[in-house]
């Protein structure tokens, strides 16, 4: 078994440690122990098969899985996924990889004062600048050239268009497979429940959905 791993390549190992579920970091030499060590180990049983009769008997009909109503509120629920054409996901694509090629832009000055590390980058201004200069060792500025392409901007990186509401009204005529909604920030609880509700029943997305613990006459 060792000689037929050493005559295989470093990405058929990979394919290989891919199909067994392992990981597929470390050299060549880290591969193959790493495949020896799980051919090594002994077969998994598999589990007695469990006979309908013996299901059924263990769950009476009064039986609850869930006792309470709130319950339900923790179960996990699939986000709705945009219905996107062949060109828009490439743009998605294209636009991701841009992203991580775009250095991390620094206000100027930041490493001095804790209060411009934390701060949102601004152009740098001043006579003598060296950043606004573009001198050698300095920060880069944001530019035009960095720019995404034009056909995914404005996208939230799940595809969908967002929408800006303030109110359940706002909803409606929204198109679900290409639009999300995203409650602005005023919006206090009360309107944001009508607005998750109403949401839910057209099917539409809310990007900045929140759990809201209902007090008082809420």
């Amino acid at each position: 078994m060792s000689d037929e791993f050493e005559n295989m390549t470093v990405a058929q190992l990979k394919d290989v440690l891919r199909d067994r579920g392992l990981p597929v970091s470390g050299k060549k030499a880290e591969l193959i122990a790493r495949l020896m060590e799980e051919s090594e180990k002994p077969p998994v049983e598999d589990a007695p098969a469990i006979e309908e009769d013996d299901y059924e008997d263990d769950f009476d009909d009064e039986d609850d899985f869930f006792e309470e109503e709130d319950d339900w509120d923790d179960l996990h629920t699939a986000r709705q996924k945009p219905v996107l054409d062949e060109e828009t996901s490439d743009a998605l694509k294209f636009r991701a990889s841009q992203k991580k090629k775009q250095p991390a832009f620094r206000r100027q000055e930041w490493y001095r004062y804790r209060r411009l590390a934390r701060s949102s980058w601004r152009k740098p201004k001043g006579m003598h600048s060296s950043m606004r200069l573009n001198r050698k060792y300095r920060p880069p500025m944001a530019r035009i050239g960095y720019r995404k392409i034009t056909s995914a901007r404005d996208l939230h990186p799940s595809g969908f268009q967002e929408v800006l509401v303030h109110k359940a009204s706002d909803l409606e005529g929204l198109d679900p497979e290409r639009q999300a909604i995203r409650i602005g920030a005023t919006v206090g609880n009360r309107k944001r429940i009508n607005i998750h509700e109403r949401a839910n029943d057209l099917g539409l997305r809310v990007l900045n959905r929140r759990r809201i613990e209902r007090r008082g006459d809420l």
